[in-house]
């Protein structure tokens, strides 16, 4: 779930930008985009850190 919520955030940031440089119509300014980005980097750490947390469980370590 906090992988795909990380590549969704992603894909609104990349899209930001994809207009920002081809039509010149980005919808978020700079510190919007910097919020994306965050949110996007701390959804994916959440997803690494939840599937390592499940492989240790299974693990029996």
């Amino acid at each position: 779930m906090y992988l795909a919520a990380s590549a969704v955030v992603f894909a609104i940031y990349f899209a930001n930008v994809a207009l920002g440089a081809f039509a010149n119509s980005a919808f978020l300014s700079d510190v919007g985009e910097m919020l994306v980005l965050f949110a996007a980097s701390i959804l994916f750490v959440v997803a690494i850190l939840k599937k390592e947390a499940d492989r240790d469980a299974t693990d029996g370590s």
